[in-house]
C-alpha cells in the first residue's frame, strides 16, 4: 500500500439522481493505493445509449442514483509499487473487470467472468463512475492508447471492442456483402469494422442526418424513408440480398424485416442492439431450419477485443472524429444529457 498523492482531496463525479436529472457530486479521494493499482486522472467520458436511456427513464430497472459512464479514457498520475507495465503519463482506457480465477477467465472468456464486479459503490452511490475526475483501477483492466489520440476518441475503445467481439462471431470475409441497419454511432462502427475485414458494406437508414453521415464515410446507403429497402437491396445485389445483416438498432420492424434482407440460404443476422421496451418478433423454427439461418446475439466484449480496438484507434485504421457530436464540461452534465438524448445524435463527450 502507498499513500495517494493527488492534487485534490475530493473526486467530482456525474450522477443520475432520477429520470431527467444529472448533477455533479463529490466523494472523498481514497487515501491509499494498493500495490497493483494505479490512480488515473480521467480525461473524457462519452455518453452511451445506455446512459441517456436511463436518463430518459427507459432503463429505470438499473436503479437510481446511478453514477454511470463506461466509455472513458484517462492518464495515469500515480502507480502502486508493484506496477511494472504502466508508468505515470501513460494514456489508458478501461476494459471490463474480471477475476482471472473462474473457468471462463482461464479459457480467455473474460466477458463471461462469474465473479466480475464492474459496478462500484462509493458512499452509497453505485455505478461505473466514468464521469468522475479520478479513478483507482487494477492494471489488468487497463489498455494503453496512443498518447496522440484525443481523449474523446480514446473513449471509443469500449464500444469499438463490443463491435470487434460481435463480428468475431460472424463470418465476414473478403467480398461478402454486409447490410448494416441503422447509421447511428454503433451502426457506423459496425460498418467501419466490417469494411476493414474486406466486406462490401451497405447501410440502410431513415434519418437524413445519419444518411449524410454514412455517405460521408463512403458507404452505399439505402434511404429507408424514401426507398423500399428489400427492393433496393435486391437491385444492388442482383437479387442475392446480403450475406450478413447487422442490426444496429433495436426496433421491432427492423428485426422483423431482417429475415427478408438476408440471403435465402446460410445467411447470418447479428442482433447487435437491444431495444427498450424489448421488441418481440414472430419467427418460425421451420424458416430457420430450411434456410439454415444463423441468428447471433451480441453483448459486451472480452480482453482480447479491447486490445484490438485500442490498436485500431491508435493506428488510425478508422476515423471516429465525425462521431463526436459535441463536447461538454463536467459541470454542464445536465445539459450534456439533454443534448445527447435528442433523436439522431451521435456521441456526446464530457470532458473531466
Amino acid at each position: 500500500m502507498c499513500k495517494i498523492e493527488a492534487e485534490t482531496k475530493v473526486i467530482d463525479y456525474g450522477v443520475l439522481l432520477k429520470k431527467g436529472e444529472a448533477v455533479v457530486q463529490q466523494v472523498a479521494m481514497p487515501e491509499e493505493l494498493d500495490n497493483e493499482e494505479v490512480l488515473i486522472k480521467q480525461d473524457a467520458c462519452n455518453i452511451c445509449t445506455t446512459d441517456y436511456g436511463q436518463w430518459l427513464g427507459l432503463r429505470e430497472h438499473q436503479g437510481y442514483p446511478m453514477a454511470g459512464g463506461h466509455e472513458s479514457s484517462g492518464t495515469i498520475v500515480q502507480v502502486g509499487k508493484d506496477v511494472k507495465e504502466f508508468k505515470v503519463g501513460d494514456r489508458v482506457s478501461f476494459a471490463y473487470s474480471y477475476c482471472g480465477r473462474c473457468k471462463n477467465c482461464k479459457i480467455g472468456r473474460t466477458d463471461n467472468c462469474t465473479e466480475r464486479k464492474n459496478i462500484q459503490v462509493m458512499e452509497g452511490i453505485k455505478g461505473f463512475f466514468g464521469f468522475a475526475t479520478y479513478a483507482v483501477r487494477k492494471t489488468e483492466f487497463l489498455v494503453k492508447t496512443n498518447k496522440d489520440l484525443d481523449p474523446s476518441f480514446a473513449a471509443f475503445i469500449e464500444p469499438l471492442a463490443t463491435v470487434v467481439s460481435a463480428q468475431s462471431n460472424i463470418t465476414i470475409e473478403l467480398g461478402k456483402t454486409v447490410l448494416v441497419v441503422g447509421a447511428g454511432t454503433m451502426g457506423i462502427l459496425n460498418a467501419l469494422v466490417a469494411r476493414l475485414s474486406g466486406a462490401r458494406v451497405i447501410i440502410s437508414e431513415l434519418m437524413e442526418n445519419k444518411i449524410e453521415k454514412a455517405k460521408a464515410y463512403g458507404f452505399e446507403v439505402i434511404d429507408a424513408g424514401k426507398e423500399d429497402v428489400k427492393e433496393k437491396l435486391g437491385e444492388l445485389t442482383d437479387g442475392e440480398m446480403a450475406d450478413i445483416v447487422i442490426l444496429g438498432v433495436g426496433a421491432k420492424q427492423a428485426a422483423k424485416q431482417s429475415f427478408e434482407l438476408v440471403r435465402q440460404l446460410d445467411g447470418e443476422i447479428l442482433f447487435f442492439s437491444a431495444g427498450y421496451p424489448a421488441p418481440e418478433i414472430p419467427m418460425s423454427p421451420n424458416e430457420l431450419h430450411y434456410r439454415r439461418l444463423k441468428l447471433i446475439g451480441a453483448f459486451e466484449a472480452y480482453m482480447e477485443n479491447f486490445y484490438t480496438a485500442a490498436d485500431i484507434l491508435s493506428h488510425k485504421l478508422i476515423d471516429v472524429t465525425p462521431l463526436i457530436e459535441k463536447v461538454f464540461d463536467l459541470k454542464d452534465i445536465q445539459e450534456a444529457f439533454e443534448y445527447a438524448s435528442q433523436p439522431g445524435r451521435y456521441r456526446v463527450s464530457v470532458r473531466l
